[in-house]
């Protein structure tokens, strides 16, 4: 039996044959279509549509010394991602807006000294055209200046410590989300506010932390204050710190979600009763805070946006344009805990 042979690959001759124009017109449509007539721009997508003609990937990205993929990178530890799931819905959410591009989004973690001695290696060897900084710390701020010193398109979320100048970000309106939740819980009548800090190497939990000394003013009693690492443990532990230095606390404001989740247990298992003993509130609105009992009063980051809006300044980096700075606005979510 004869074998059917198979069509040959349609080819940007082809494609030039079929709507009348030269080659190098198809070419100006494949790059963006600049200096091409609405009518050959007209004719050429029709032309690749009844030709079936595809890009080559490999051959375009040799042509426009780019590699046409984006990375995530994660500057935590492999656990912290499984664990927070705002990581999660930022990778989602770029992964979603650059696919609208046909750009590929590469995760990198990032979170010891070896994988972002790794990580520099893989972004500054040209395998990616632009970086989306997830979770910058100013202690592992030499990845920053890497990528920096090497002319990488990079974006933050949350403001890159130090580098605010040199480096485009997008950034949730921490401070004023804290003192909507501290405002909240003192025309709800709470005398002893407490706190379970961020990590004060990070923009959240310094910017959190100033607004909680801001609302204190002159009652600002230090030991109301514990430190936290945004892990659930971390809660648990300043928890039981801060029933320990002042039992006479009856609200704390946990500077994220995990960690208000994990003071409330520590609570429910000393008999303190959330919220009439002990008003409790977070900050992010993480999908368990709606499940949690009592649910649990936060501040909601909008991570989509904030996803979306990164992966837009990047591009628009990526294609010569000046980086960059938004900071968008967030929302009190009151539920049981408060």
């Amino acid at each position: 039996m004869t074998q059917p042979t198979s069509r040959p690959r349609p080819k940007i001759d082809d494609v030039a044959k079929e709507a009348g124009v030269s080659r190098g017109t198809v070419s100006r449509v494949l790059n963006g279509g600049h200096w091409v007539s609405p009518s050959a721009l007209e004719a050429v997508n029709a032309a690749i549509k009844k030709t079936g003609y595809r890009v080559n990937p490999h051959a375009r990205n040799l042509a426009t010394n780019r590699a046409n993929s984006v990375a995530f990178l994660l500057t935590e530890t492999h656990d912290r991602l499984f664990e927070d799931p705002n990581f999660a819905v930022l990778l989602r959410g770029a992964a979603d807006a650059l696919a609208v591009h046909d750009i590929p989004l590469v995760l990198i973690l990032a979170g010891t000294d070896d994988e972002q001695r790794r990580a520099t290696e893989f972004l500054t060897s040209g395998h990616v055209d632009g970086v989306l900084l997830v979770s910058s710390h100013a202690t592992r701020k030499g990845i920053i200046s890497n990528i920096i010193s090497a002319g990488i398109p990079a974006i933050s979320c949350g403001i890159p410590l130090g580098f605010e100048k040199k480096m485009g970000y997008v950034a949730a309106d921490d401070y004023e989300g804290a003192r909507d939740v501290l405002r909240y819980l003192q025309d709800a009548g709470r005398q002893r506010i407490a706190t379970i800090t961020g990590p004060q190497d990070t923009s959240g939990g310094i910017r959190r932390l100033e607004a909680y000394r801001d609302h204190q003013g002159a009652d600002l009693d230090e030991a109301l204050i514990v430190h936290g690492d945004y892990s659930k443990e971390s809660g648990a532990k300043g928890m039981r710190e801060l029933l320990n230095r002042a039992p006479g606390i009856d609200a704390v404001f946990a500077a994220n979600d995990l960690m208000a989740l994990g003071a409330m247990e520590v609570l429910h298992e000393g008999g303190r009763r959330t919220p009439e003993d002990v008003a409790v509130v977070g900050f992010d609105d993480i999908s368990a805070s709606s499940a949690a009992t009592p649910a649990l009063t936060t501040v909601r980051q909008p991570f989509e946006r904030i996803s979306e809006e990164m992966v837009r300044l990047l591009l628009d980096v990526i294609a010569g344009k000046r980086p960059a700075a938004i900071t968008i606005p967030t929302e009190l979510v009151v539920r049981e805990s408060a």
